[in-house]
């Protein structure tokens, strides 16, 4: 068990160095999750990051959760989501959807309940001397850890197809970049995707006031229906039921389950979104996509060329084309990477989450192909921090 060592501060370098069983690494809900379940088990834990900074950075005012109240953060069952509309007296009926700022709150009303301080800060670079692991933050302190937790944001891995490179950076973004739509009131915005973000940022961009809207993807335009996510607990439950669960089933049903997210999230889209989308200019392409964009001409228009042969004059683009995992985007684990058994960029995870480098964990989006679909959700935080500090007790 990792309960020997205690918080301590000296100056080594002179730097402050402060030592800890466990450096947990980002604070978002996979952080703030495990922070929580490895406090109340008696671990001594430092929590370093932007508390939710993806959530607040990257997602938009007026933006809305696919999800409903019933997934959380608490791998302990008590201060869910419900508990905390219950002591605000919020019915879950006045929250459907679910604002995106709601559930920040809830993360801010959580990291308070469970009594996580986390430092605002950044690690540059992790490294392991002598069996513990050594963080480097950007404001030059040094913090050592019997064990580590890497829950990196999936702004790190962001994804945008090869002829991006033709737009430049003030004329485009991927949608974590573009949070304010003001400043394209007026504008001709092309938005290159068609799932979710690709016509919540349609409707949002139209309700700020774009001239036009075209929307281009290669697949029919999605279906706009109420879903339920409750399937999801089935697999989350077996997950804690039986450790290994995902990696144990038959390729055949791994398909069948992952299809069934994809129908989920990606065939259909939020019931809520149609009738917004009826009021903007917006035209989408489907069956499409960019085969080339020609640089901005001198008054700014990028020209680009679908695979029907339209031509479209647009004055910004939007990515709306996902993430796509890979451990080394992230810059903290290049002094580690090399200890890390990886398939495609993603880790080998044990069934406790620890990648090949002892007591090394990764969590979140990038465990998705160890522990199932589910893992790109909020739902499994409690699931990926229960396994964890079970694993890093057991050690």
């Amino acid at each position: 068990m990792l309960l020997t060592a205690s918080p301590a501060a000296q100056v080594l370098g002179g730097e402050p160095l402060v030592t800890t069983d466990l450096l947990v690494i980002g604070a978002g809900p996979y952080g703030l999750s495990v922070a929580a379940h490895a406090i109340e088990r008696g671990i001594d834990t430092v929590v370093v990051g932007h508390p939710m900074g993806f959530w607040r950075d990257c997602m938009p005012e007026g933006m809305f959760l696919r999800s409903g109240p019933d997934w959380h953060l608490d791998a302990s069952g008590t201060h869910t989501l419900r508990a905390y509309l219950a002591e605000h007296a919020i019915r879950p009926d006045d929250v459907d959807p679910i604002p995106v700022g709601l559930f920040i709150d809830y993360a801010e009303w959580f990291r308070a309940a469970k009594g996580i301080d986390v430092q605002s800060a950044a690690v540059t670079a992790l490294g392991k001397v002598g069996g513990r692991f050594e963080a480097v933050l950007d404001g030059g302190e040094r913090i050592v850890a019997r064990a580590a937790v890497a829950a990196p944001g999936v702004r790190y891995f962001t994804s945008v197809p090869g002829w991006a490179v033709a737009v430049p950076s003030p004329q485009s973004s991927h949608t974590c970049d573009l949070v304010c739509f003001d400043r394209l009131s007026g504008a001709r915005v092309l938005i290159v995707g068609g799932r979710q973000s690709a016509y919540e940022w349609a409707a949002l961009l139209a309700e700020h006031g774009a001239r036009r809207i075209d929307i281009v993807h290669r697949h029919e335009v999605p279906r706009f229906e109420r879903v339920s996510w409750a399937f999801v607990d089935e697999y989350t439950d077996a997950t804690l039921r039986l450790r290994g669960w995902w990696r144990r089933l038959p390729a055949s049903q791994q398909a069948a389950i992952e299809r069934r997210f994809w129908e989920a999230g990606r065939l259909t889209l939020e019931y809520w979104l149609a009738p917004r989308l009826r009021r903007g200019p917006i035209t989408p392409w489907p069956g499409t996509e960019v085969v080339h964009a020609a640089a901005p001409a001198a008054d700014g228009t990028i020209l680009v060329t679908l695979s029907t042969g339209d031509r479209l004059g647009v004055d910004y683009v939007v990515f709306a084309t996902g993430y796509r995992a890979d451990l080394s985007r992230v810059p903290y684990l290049s002094g580690v990477l090399d200890g890390i058994n990886l398939a495609d960029g993603l880790p080998m995870l044990g069934e406790g989450f620890c990648t090949s480098l002892d007591k090394l964990y990764v969590t979140g989006f990038p465990a998705a192909r160890a522990f199932g679909p589910f893992l790109g959700f909020a739902a499994g935080a409690p699931v990926a921090a229960t396994l964890i500090v079970d694993d890093l007790l057991a050690r």
